[in-house]
């Protein structure tokens, strides 16, 4: 589902990305108001702005939710992927405890051979 969803995500972005480069500015709207050759387009004289704002509109929406969606399933595989860790990297503590032959005993006489 996660990779679906981010192959459709990539592929709406290069079409938002698209739609925005292949509109005109604002300034290019002047001439093609005096016959400037805009009649003969596809989309006619004024068709195309409406049909390429609208299709830039819903690319924009589509980018956002997926982009909403993408990052709440993102964050949700870092919890539980967090969870696991936690749980695998818990430390396991053993007590040893030592044995009374391991305990090193002085005697009074290494004491009292000692000079002075």
């Amino acid at each position: 589902m996660y990779e679906i969803l981010l192959v459709v995500y990539l592929v709406v972005a290069l079409a938002l990305v698209g739609m925005v480069l292949i509109q005109q500015g604002k300034g290019a709207d002047m001439g093609s108001s005096f016959g400037a050759g805009a009649s003969g387009t596809v989309f006619g004289s004024s068709g195309a702005g409406n049909f390429m704002t609208k299709t830039t509109t819903v690319l924009a929406s589509i980018f956002f939710v997926l982009s909403i969606v993408l990052g709440n399933l993102t964050a949700g595989q870092i919890k539980k992927t967090d969870e696991w860790e936690n749980l695998e990297a818990a430390p396991v503590v053993e007590t040893i405890t030592p044995a009374a032959d391991d305990v090193p005993v002085t005697s009074t006489k290494e004491k009292s051979d000692v000079p002075n």
